[in-house]
């Protein structure tokens, strides 16, 4: 049976934006008893019904690997891989497929170059021009091979509206530079880049340019050619496609001249225990098993894609930029960052007056089942120029109405109010006062004691409390509540020292050993989130003023899933309260080793 290579192209779209949204079945579903309104397509789009439904046909009547394999099942599988590289190049209007590479995504296709090109040409006092605006993945390859070959890195600044200052990057050109890397669209602010011109610019020195199209590819179309691109590099499930697949074009000069990538199966020629001999392009960068599934569903989301039209796209797009850019832009009290006179359809924020942590933000959002992404976004060398540590950012889709840009400023605007009505009590001296936290001692008021025999009593009391919240809305504003209780930590204590990593909110945390003792823990911590600054009450009453042997052998963590905290909270780096309990427990062990009899 021959498989059909991606599901029939929808040729007429309707303009009718709700029959388009029904194309999404994720878009139906309801959140806290209220429609989902999906505003993170810079992280990721949503996947229309042919997408889906080709990965599911591919899966259920056409899944083998691909080559060698001489049956039916394996020549349409081989088939159907070999039709998505050709949907990829006609796409992007390479010259020919194998000039594009299946990557696991703009990372992995970003690192290929680093790895092969960049050691095998980068040479001491070479130089590569990023920008401001850049992705960590668009970053740290290049630290980690100029960290190997001496080359150095040299970057644009912006404006403060967040465009290039296209006059610095034309004096850091020179003789010395073998690579512009630019994104495309910046993923945080929404700027869009005049990659033509800056190539152009890169070619006259003698350089090669390589572009992250990450941002762009589902909003306006692509001609490497046209643009004279030597690499350029996107991700499937920023293109209403599946996780786990992108590409990498690379001219073919360039791409035959570079060393594999990888070694493994089907990126060889022949192989003896003496030396290998290498396959040509593409093969030769896509060793192993390649993700099948996930190029089948990147085509039909391209052939979904090409369907509509980016004409389409661009003009509903920014139309929703626009009403959001009024909309926000006259919320008092909200700082949009990133007004560049050519953006893509993204808005980022502040919220200073009154002072609201971006994580506050978002989860405060999710509340009313609207998906937005705070952090820093991997772009901290961009917050660092923006002077903050974090925006909240909302990104646009063909799929997103006008309806939700209203929903988000509504929301904003209540947030904002209620906020601003909330008087914050002034925390008490009793212990019973806090709210179940861990009250100041008297010896030293400014770290608070234990409040209860053992980090496990403590737990107890904290696990009645939640018992009678029925549902995760009750239990972040009791969350909240502890937060606003919590005293301020003082402000000389905010040092690098006692910085704690976390990518959503910005925590500090000191701690010392009670003097007179050779194994009790005190600590002090404070977050610019109040969700983080409710999380750091608990920890305080669990583990402020215990043993260092206690709070090794309880485990907070766990204790906070049973709560079912872990359900609506991340427990990872991302704010900063996993690092904190390592940090915590990493103090205590210490006092353990110095202490062991104690």
């Amino acid at each position: 049976m021959t498989p059909r290579l991606s599901p029939t192209p929808a040729l007429s779209v309707p303009l009718d934006h709700g029959a388009l949204r029904d194309q999404f079945p994720i878009l139906a579903t309801q959140l806290h008893g209220r429609p989902l309104a999906y505003l993170d397509n810079a992280a990721s789009t949503q996947q229309p019904r042919e997408v889906i439904q080709a990965v599911s046909a591919y899966h259920q009547q056409y899944h083998a690997n691909i080559h060698r394999g001489v049956y039916e099942l394996s020549r349409n599988a081989t088939r159907m891989h070999d039709y998505a590289r050709e949907v990829v190049a006609h796409f992007l209007h390479a010259a020919e497929p194998a000039e594009c590479l299946f990557t696991r995504g703009t990372t992995e296709s970003i690192n290929l170059v680093a790895a092969t090109w960049g050691r095998a040409n980068l040479r001491p006092g070479d130089e590569i021009i990023l920008t401001e605006l850049e992705h960590h993945s668009n970053i740290v390859p290049w630290q980690m091979v100029c960290a190997e070959t001496g080359a150095c890195i040299r970057v644009i600044p912006i404006n403060d509206d967040g465009e290039l200052d296209l006059a610095a990057y034309h004096r850091l050109l020179c003789s010395r530079t073998r690579l512009v890397a630019v994104n495309h669209v910046s993923n945080a602010l929404g700027t869009v880049n005049p990659v033509r011109e800056m190539i152009v610019d890169a070619h006259a020195v003698g350089a090669l340019a390589l572009i992250d199209g990450a941002q762009w590819v589902a909003h306006g179309p692509t001609d490497v050619q046209a643009l004279d691109a030597d690499f350029y590099a996107f991700s499937g499930h920023k293109l209403y496609g599946p996780t786990g697949i992108g590409v990498l074009y690379g001219k073919r000069s360039l791409l035959e001249a570079m060393p594999p990538y990888q070694g493994g199966g089907d990126m060889i020629e022949r192989v003896t225990f003496a030396q290998t001999s290498y396959a040509q392009i593409p093969n030769r960068f896509e060793a192993g098993t390649p993700h099948i599934a996930g190029a089948v569903g990147l085509a039909a989301a391209i052939d979904w894609l090409e369907a509509i039209g980016f004409e389409r796209v661009a003009e509903h797009e920014q139309g929703l930029l626009k009403r959001a850019t009024e909309r926000l832009g006259n919320i008092r009290g909200l700082d949009i960052k990133g007004t560049a006179r050519n953006k893509a359809g993204v808005i980022s924020w502040v919220i200073s007056d009154p002072p609201l942590g971006t994580l506050d933000i978002g989860m405060q959002l999710d509340l009313r089942s609207i998906c937005i992404r705070t952090g820093h976004h991997c772009c901290q060398p961009l917050m660092d120029r923006l002077g903050v540590s974090s925006t909240a950012r909302a990104s646009f889709a063909l799929y997103n109405q006008l309806a939700e840009v209203e929903r988000l400023a509504d929301a904003l605007e209540e947030i904002i109010t209620a906020v601003r009505a909330r008087v914050v009590p002034t925390a008490p001296n009793r212990a019973a006062d806090h709210g179940g936290m861990a009250a100041p001692s008297e010896e030293f008021p400014q770290f608070p004691a234990a409040v209860a025999e053992s980090p496990a009593a403590a737990a107890e009391t904290i696990a009645e409390v939640f018992a009678i919240l029925p549902d995760w809305p009750m239990r972040h504003q009791q969350i909240m509540d502890f937060g606003e209780r919590l005293p301020p930590m003082p402000a000389a204590l905010k040092t690098e020292a006692h910085f704690v990593p976390g990518c959503q909110s910005r925590v500090h945390l000191a701690a010392r050993v009670r003097p007179g003792t050779d194994s009790v823990i005190e600590f002090l911590a404070d977050s610019d989130a109040g969700i983080v600054r409710g999380l750091i009450a608990l920890l305080q009453q669990l583990y402020s003023g215990q043993s260092a042997q206690d709070i090794l052998a309880f485990d907070a963590q766990t204790f906070f899933s049973s709560l079912g905290l872990d359900a609506h909270l991340s427990m990872t780096r991302r704010n900063g309260l996993l690092s904190l309990l390592e940090r915590i427990r990493q103090i205590a062990q210490r006092q353990v080793d110095a202490h062991p009899t104690a």
